[in-house]
């Protein structure tokens, strides 16, 4: 039997990164107040989905990688659903990015596009990682992320009188659920929470630069 230390451990560990979507995700970034009101500006949410589909909208992804990387102990069937759903989403994205119209001239352009391919760089370092569990934590912040990501594209929708695709990823609540699973052993915990963690500050890194770029355009 386990003991009551190891078993603490083990929760401390699996809660990890249910405490990185409070502490790191996007959710409550300044960037979402700022694009997802009636008010935001056109330019800067064509901006926004110009840039997210620089970075998330090629054909290899990091729910293809987990797949192939999957962790024995996890249930891994979602990856499979969320491989699939966002095969949707990044159709989504494509049909967003020539709805918005033509990327806003912006200061800085060659700058952002160094920044927007060290990103690239950075999630296939992630997604391709031969550590045991860091894709599937780096998939799993993914789809948190996204669903904050979301509320920017369906706000880009609407304002290009364009239909909003439902999202069919998995929700929060049961993505979640598989990030404190307890099946996984303390080196694949810890994989796992280093893929996420990582994932929650390229996305943060996203939007800070979209955010900078609205700021250089209001400044013109």
């Amino acid at each position: 039997m386990a003991s009551a230390s190891t078993q603490s451990t083990k929760a401390e560990d699996a809660g990890l990164i249910a405490a990185l979507v409070i502490e790191d995700g996007i959710a409550g970034h300044s960037l979402l107040r700022r694009l997802a009101t009636p008010g935001a500006a056109g330019r800067d949410l064509a901006d926004a989905v110009h840039a997210l589909c620089s970075v998330h909208g090629r054909l290899t992804d990091v729910f293809e990688e987990a797949a192939q990387r999957s962790v024995a102990a996890l249930d891994n069937r979602w990856i499979a659903v969320a491989n699939a759903a966002f095969q949707d989403e990044r159709a989504y994205l494509a049909h967003l990015t020539a709805a918005v119209g033509p990327l806003p001239s912006t200061p800085g352009q060659a700058e952002s596009d160094a920044a927007f391919a060290a990103l690239r760089h950075t999630f296939d370092m992630l997604a391709r990682s031969d550590r045991a569990g860091c894709s599937t934590g780096a998939a799993l912040a993914l789809v948190i992320d996204w669903h904050a990501f979301r509320t920017i594209l369906d706000a880009a929708a609407h304002r290009a009188g364009s239909p909003v695709t439902p999202s069919q990823l998995p929700a929060l609540a049961e993505t979640e659920s598989i990030a404190v699973a307890h099946g996984a052993n303390a080196a694949v915990r810890r994989a796992m929470a280093f893929g996420a963690q990582q994932t929650f500050a390229q996305h943060r890194g996203l939007c800070d630069l979209i955010e900078a770029r609205a700021n250089a355009r209001d400044r013109l």
